[in-house]
């Protein structure tokens, strides 16, 4: 067990009904009217091990217009966790657990609404930090609760930013030009995805458990934690409802499947919920107003890949999801598959398997016509067509991509002048 976790270690269930999240309610909004002729839309690609962050075309041959250095401030940081025992604990836990033998400098990111800056959450850091766009110059840094920062997401109107501080089962709600908390509240064990709900009413947290102990055969689950969606209503962060998948995955007939939701989807009316779970080479189908899983889809194997669940990443057998703008295709990241593959939402029925490097993240393009996956482990994003299920283009980044987002910098912006 990774020593992070050795070292680590709801809210009360109501009845008001929760409306689903848009598809693209996780991407950075856009800019006000007066500002978007300044602003060019690009895509963040955050470069987990290198510490950087690669700004790409949002759209089309995904051409690279800068980088960016999202630790410029190591040196400071290593200084104090090398005089802090027990954050040192922590940090080496992380490299040896989720990192894979390797420090996570970059989890998520998401510009602000003037297209200024970025905000990015730090794992190993443990902290959430602004970045001038400009400079390459920290604006300010939030230290998480605990030891370690994860997913993240952006209100609609841009001006909130929400992180999952990990190892202290809590939600942070930031100011994202000041980086000021206005808020924070109680998750499940270990805090995961975030999506703003309903206009930015509703902000939802999916709680994953452990998912790096070794404790993975079907029958030691109980020890995986409390697994369940938080709810809360985004501007008092009272909650509002919870939603425990066990309970529905049994009445679906899934008792077999673990409860730990992974990367989710809304379909653009807000009625559905896709998400992933944890060992499962496929996604399910739920629906909001019913409160209950309605479809499952079980996606092809890779013969190659082996059925020893301990040699998957962090639990993870398939991790990215996302949706075309019109609702009517999902884009399925198969990571420990090692393929991509877009489905027909009505149907349920699979495209091509397009072969990627343990893909890890799925979005969709600037302009929706295509799914943008990051392939941690062949170090290159690429797209894949909604229309024809076939990959467009792949474009080399930095060490081991993980998200990638949608976001807006400057139009004339090519890289910071100091960073």
């Amino acid at each position: 067990m990774p020593l992070y976790r050795t070292l680590g270690c709801l809210a009360t269930v109501v009845t008001l009904a929760v409306t689903g999240a848009s598809a693209t309610a996780t991407a950075s909004a856009p800019p006000p009217a007066s500002a978007a002729a300044g602003l060019r839309e690009v895509l963040f690609v955050g470069n987990n091990w290198d510490g950087t962050a690669d700004v790409v075309e949002s759209s089309g041959p995904l051409a690279r217009i800068g980088r960016i250095n999202v630790i410029p401030d190591k040196d400071q940081r290593m200084t104090e966790i090398y005089l802090n025992p027990i954050k040192l604990a922590y940090f080496l836990g992380i490299r040896q657990g989720p990192g894979e033998g390797h420090d996570q400098f970059v989890d998520d990111m998401h510009s602000t609404p003037d297209g200024s800056a970025v905000v990015v959450s730090r794992p190993s850091f443990a902290d959430v930090v602004s970045i001038d766009l400009a400079t390459g110059r920290i604006n300010w840094r939030f230290p998480v609760s605990g030891y370690r920062s994860d997913h993240m997401a952006v209100s609609p109107d841009g001006t909130r930013v929400a992180v999952s501080a990990s190892t202290s089962n809590t939600v942070h709600v930031l100011d994202i030009a000041t980086g000021k908390q206005l808020g924070s509240f109680a998750t499940g064990d270990k805090p995961h995805e975030n999506v703003f709900t309903d206009g930015g009413r509703y902000l939802w947290n999916m709680a994953i458990g452990e998912v790096n102990t070794a404790l993975d055969d079907p029958w030691l689950d109980w020890t995986k934690g409390d697994r369940h969606i938080t709810v809360v209503d985004a501007r008092t962060f009272k909650p509002v409802k919870t939603i425990d998948m066990r309970d529905r995955l049994d009445a679906f007939g899934r008792k077999d499947l673990s409860d730990a939701v992974r990367p989710v989807v809304f379909t653009p009316d807000e009625s559905k919920l896709y998400f992933q779970v944890s060992f499962f080479n496929g996604f399910l189908e739920y629906d909001i107003t019913a409160d209950r899983i309605t479809r499952s889809k079980t996606l092809p194997k890779n013969p190659a890949t082996s059925e020893d669940r301990t040699t998957w990443v962090n639990d993870s057998r398939h991790h990215g999801l996302s949706i075309s703008p019109d609702g009517a295709k999902l884009c399925v990241a198969g990571t420990m598959d090692d393929y991509a593959t877009v489905v027909d939402r009505t149907t349920l029925r699979e495209g091509p398997l397009v072969p990627a490097s343990k893909p890890y993240w799925a979005t969709v393009s600037g302009d929706g016509k295509a799914c943008v996956i990051s392939e941690a482990g062949a170090d290159r994003i690429t797209a894949i067509d909604f229309a024809t299920g076939q990959k467009t283009v792949s474009v080399a980044v930095g060490d081991h991509p993980q998200r990638v987002r949608i976001g807006h910098v400057a139009a004339d912006w090519s890289g910071p002048s100091a960073g």
